[in-house]
C-alpha cells in the first residue's frame, strides 16, 4: 500500500518576517491604551448622548411653553370676550343709576367749603331739569347753606356746577361714567389686538 499522502496547509515560509516580541510590560502598555481608548470613546458616547437627551428636553419644554402661552392666551381671550358685554352693560346701566344715586352726597360735600366761604351769599346749583328730584333735597337740609337752583337743560343728568362769585366747582359724573366706557373699550381693543399680533 502505497504511504498516506496528506495535502498541505501551509502557505510559503516568511522567512524575511518580523518576529513578533512578547514582552509583558508593553503588552499591560498596550492594554491600558485600548482600555483609556475605549473609556475616553464610552464617556465621548455619554456625553452626546447627554447633550443630545438635553437638547431634546429643551426643545419639548419650549414647545410645551409655546402651547401653554397660546392656550393662556386663548382662554384669556375667551374669559375677555365673555365678560366685554356683561361689563359694558354695567357701565351703561348700572353706572349711571350709581351715579344718580351718589349725586346729591357729592354735590353736598362740594358744598361745604363753599358754604364756609359763603357766609351768607347763596350758591347756585346749576343741573339738569331731570336731577332735580335728587338735587332738592340738599335745599330742605337743616344745616344746607343758602342755595339758588338754577335748571340748566344743556348739563347732562350727572353734571353739576356749584357757583359763589367767581368760585365755580364742576361735579361731572357723566364725565366720568365716558371715561370709564372709554377705558373698558380701549381695554377690549387693545386685548383684541394683542391676540391678534400674538
Amino acid at each position: 500500500m502505497p504511504p498516506l499522502r496528506l495535502e498541505v496547509f501551509e502557505t510559503k515560509s516568511d522567512e524575511g518576517a518580523a518576529t513578533l516580541v512578547t514582552d509583558l510590560n508593553a503588552m499591560e502598555e498596550a492594554r491600558l491604551a485600548a482600555y483609556e481608548q475605549g473609556y475616553a470613546a464610552g464617556w465621548e458616547d455619554a456625553v452626546a448622548a447627554q447633550d443630545s437627551e438635553r437638547n431634546q428636553m429643551a426643545a419639548d419644554l419650549a414647545h410645551n411653553l409655546q402651547s401653554l402661552n397660546f392656550t393662556y392666551h386663548e382662554a384669556r381671550s375667551h374669559v375677555l370676550k365673555g365678560l366685554e358685554p356683561l361689563l359694558m352693560d354695567m357701565v351703561g346701566r348700572l353706572l349711571p343709576e350709581v351715579a344718580c344715586a351718589v349725586l346729591a352726597p357729592i354735590v353736598q360735600e362740594s358744598l361745604l367749603p363753599m358754604a364756609e366761604k359763603a357766609a351768607d351769599t347763596p350758591i347756585q346749583l346749576l343741573f339738569n331739569p331731570a336731577a332735580r328730584d335728587v338735587i332738592e333735597p340738599l335745599i330742605n337740609h337743616e344745616n344746607a347753606p343758602p342755595l339758588v337752583l338754577v335748571e340748566e337743560p344743556t348739563l347732562g343728568e350727572g353734571q353739576v356746577f356749584l357757583r359763589l362769585g367767581d368760585c365755580e366747582t364742576r361735579v361731572d359724573l357723566d364725565g366720568v361714567i365716558a371715561e370709564i366706557k372709554d377705558a373698558l373699550s380701549d381695554f377690549f381693543t387693545l386685548s383684541t389686538k394683542d391676540q391678534n399680533h400674538g
